[in-house]
């Protein structure tokens, strides 16, 4: 028996953008109030970047920097690092250790469409894990 895991049955759909011009007290807000801690960063609307709380802690807090007073544009990261939805699970993974992120955006027909995190992918694969283990009691 072979289980085929792929990105689309991983990924989540909380995606969530703010204007490259948003201070990060406002992109802290914004990732308060939707339970998430990263947003894509747009100029003239297109995901150009990614800001996260991580960025804003170490980029700016730490360093005794106002909130107010930085721009996500000027702590983000970029370029997106991204995934097919078809891809193995896998390949997210690998997207991760190599590039040393927690998370990969999901790309369909040029369009971001979801995401994978590290914590979203550990529960899954730990799902099924679990899944398989219930399987094998019973064989």
């Amino acid at each position: 028996m072979r289980i085929s895991l792929r990105v689309k049955d991983v990924m989540d759909d909380k995606i969530y953008m703010v204007d490259e011009s948003t201070t990060c007290r406002d992109a802290l807000k914004t990732m308060v109030e939707k339970g998430v801690w990263s947003l894509l960063v747009s100029r003239e609307g297109l995901p150009v970047g990614v800001v996260t709380e991580r960025d804003i802690i170490k980029k700016v807090i730490a360093k005794g920097m106002n909130l107010d007073g930085v721009r996500v544009a000027e702590i983000m990261s970029s370029p997106i690092i991204t995934v097919a939805p078809d891809e193995p699970v896998a390949r997210a993974m690998e997207l991760m250790a190599v590039n040393d992120i927690r998370r990969v955006y999901v790309v369909d027909e040029g369009r971001v469409i979801g995401r994978v995190t590290q914590t979203t992918l550990f529960k899954k694969v730990l799902d099924l894990l679990m899944l398989l283990s219930d399987l094998t009691w019973y064989m």
